[in-house]
């Protein structure tokens, strides 16, 4: 098949709604609790404060009037072809990730490392010329995702008694920042993708500060300030 169909503009659109919407038939999310874990901690440094969290709604939003814009003024456009299907791949199992997340914290890092994948490809595949509607909201998609993928593996890794949380939390902290740096190198042009994980590491300051654990807080700073430089040159080029 060389063009996109009608059929997959839709199928994006209706996954995209079907995702936002999935938070509502679950208790929703904020993080991991203590008791889901064998190894029950009372603090994940990896974790940011729950108020990071709500940057949810302004995803869901955002995907959903992009893929509408898309249906409806690029529902044959190339650009808009090769990002669709690692989209609707990421929505797909997104729909049901809430749900897997309280029940089975393994299962939701697998699944939120595919999603994580096929946004960034999707992000990667997506053309220039229309930033507003269908490079910004899966840049933030991709870009969150990328950020929870560490912190998911950090809070197993330290619930499993694998490593200290401590531990979990700088390994993954350097992770997160290495695949966020290696991206953004990718798409320099955007920063929808970077400005998420500086949300995220906001988050997790925020959530180490009462804590006095300096040392995340130093490196979620560093990485704050790597991402952002990275966004200011590109933006004076």
């Amino acid at each position: 098949m060389t063009r996109d169909t009608p059929t997959l503009a839709i199928l994006t659109f209706i996954l995209t709604i079907a995702f936002a919407l999935s938070p509502a038939l679950t208790p929703g999310f904020a993080g991991y609790s203590p008791d889901q874990f064998p190894v029950v901690q009372d603090f994940w440094p990896i974790q940011p404060a729950g108020w990071a969290f709500s940057i949810w709604g302004v995803i869901y939003i955002w995907l959903i009037a992009g893929a509408g814009w898309g249906l409806w003024k690029a529902p044959f456009d190339p650009d808009w072809r090769a990002m669709r299907m690692p989209l609707a791949v990421s929505l797909g199992i997104g729909v049901f990730w809430v749900a897997v997340a309280n029940a089975a914290p393994v299962l939701a890092t697998v699944m939120i490392f595919v999603m994580a994948v096929t946004a960034i490809i999707a992000m990667l595949r997506a053309g220039s010329a229309n930033r507003v509607w269908q490079m910004r909201p899966v840049a933030l998609y991709a870009g969150w995702l990328t950020a929870a993928t560490g912190v998911g593996t950090g809070v197993v890794l330290g619930g499993y008694g694998l490593l200290s949380p401590q531990t979990a939390a700088l390994t993954m902290l350097v992770a997160v920042l290495a695949v966020a740096l290696w991206v953004q190198s990718l798409r320099q042009d955007e920063w929808g993708y970077p400005l998420a994980i500086i949300w995220a590491l906001a988050g997790v300051i925020a959530a180490n500060a009462s804590k006095g654990n300096w040392l995340i807080i130093a490196l979620a700073t560093v990485g704050i300030v790597a991402l952002g430089a990275r966004v200011l040159q590109a933006q004076r080029r």
